[in-house]
């Protein structure tokens, strides 16, 4: 059953039009703003309430799981009432809740709705938000992790429509106890690291922070693959039981280089891994699995393992800085370790000469493939420009 928690009941109490919740990690705000929704939807006909967030990807590991976990855990899910391939709920009075990307533009432009919910709205940008805003009759829920300033705090905090509050873990009685503890032990770390300091002001306290000492700053998301890009070839990060397989496309366009992640996932085989890609296309590997290398060439694919050196890590890194990067909005695990992405400290704070690693698993595929194909040591024979 669902818990009335006390995140539920603050958001509740929001009665202006624009309603801002800000807050930190398992805060409970989307377990709290959904029911509210529902709760709508099953209690007044023919209401439209659109939940939006940056990438379908996003959506469907997000708030639309969330959501149909809620219906069915409080018995309203009907199957015959969700359309999967609308993303769109119906409910018996005529009421819906839809689900669709930002990175929609006949969505952004298109029809008008009673209720607009914008999940972690940090990661959309303000003109996508206004041509939502407007085509909104009534209420607009706004949720989101404060890593840094954005529109939400310049445009919207301070106006007389805007009601805004903060949620942090402990307004979520429901949150597991084993994570409850994970937050409170990084609290602990917090005493004697900057970078855990800043972390728990964030995604503890829910309050405005910036992760420090972020690698990569040098790239924005786009929607989907320009269609007069370049395509260069893939780079690959194998895993298996814990850490993912991760593979992702690069392309050349404009000057710029645009990633789009394709494969992010444990447990495949290297004839898995090969479904994935095209013959005759460029693959770049870590060079850490010869034989997985050689099985896939075995299959007829253009592989090679990546050439590294001392500090190859670091080489890597300063040669993808030089770069200016487009993601796609699809590549959802890339974004997200490109925002954790941060350089390594000692105890006391001290910042090190070298990435922390551990979520970095796109990242490395990434890597892999731009230092073939940027490095001047490769004397042309990879340079794909």
């Amino acid at each position: 059953m669902l818990q009335n928690t006390t995140a539920i009941k603050k958001i509740s109490n929001l009665k202006k039009r624009i309603k801002i919740v800000q807050g930190g990690t398992s805060a409970g705000k989307t377990f709290g703003i959904l029911p509210i929704l529902i709760n709508i939807a099953t209690s007044v006909e023919n209401m439209e309430i659109s939940v939006v967030s940056e990438s379908i990807p996003h959506l469907r590991r997000g708030a639309l799981k969330d959501f149909l976990k809620i219906m069915r855990s409080t018995n309203r899910y009907v199957e015959g009432r969700y359309n999967k391939s609308l993303l769109k709920y119906n409910f018996a009075n005529g009421s819906y809740i839809e689900f669709f990307s930002a990175d929609d533009s006949a969505k952004l432009r298109g029809s008008r709705r009673d209720v607009l919910y914008v999940n972690e709205c940090n990661g959309i940008d303000f003109n996508s938000y206004t041509e939502l805003s407007i085509r909104t009759k009534k209420s607009i829920f706004l949720d989101f992790n404060p890593a840094n300033e954005f529109w939400v705090h310049t445009e919207l905090v301070n106006e007389d429509n805007s009601d805004f509050i903060i949620l942090t873990y402990r307004d979520n009685e429901a949150l597991d106890e084993s994570i409850v503890r994970e937050l409170e032990k990084n609290q602990e770390k917090a005493k004697t690291s900057n970078f855990w300091k800043n972390w728990c002001k964030v995604y503890i306290d829910g309050e405005i922070g910036n992760l420090e000492g972020i690698v990569f700053e040098n790239w924005k998301q786009i929607s989907q693959v320009p269609e007069d890009a370049k395509f260069l070839g893939y780079g690959l990060d194998f895993g298996y039981t814990n850490d993912p397989t991760s593979i992702v496309e690069v392309y050349s366009w404009n000057g710029k280089r645009v990633v789009n992640e394709i494969c992010y996932n444990t447990q495949m085989v290297n004839s898995d891994i090969a479904n994935r890609l095209k013959k005759h296309e460029l693959i770049i590997a870590d060079s850490a699995e010869p034989k997985s290398i050689e099985e896939i060439k075995r299959l007829g694919y253009m592989i090679k393992g990546c050439t590294k050196g001392r500090d190859s890590i670091l080489y890597g890194v300063q040669l993808m800085q030089s770069q200016e990067y487009l993601v796609t909005s699809n590549s959802l695990n890339l974004i997200k370790e490109l925002r954790g992405y941060v350089w390594d400290s000692d105890k006391t704070g001290k910042r090190l000469n070298k990435p922390k690693g551990g979520q970095d698993h796109a990242i490395d595929a990434l890597r892999y493939f731009e230092m073939e194909s940027l490095s001047n040591k490769n004397n042309g024979t990879y340079y794909l420009y």
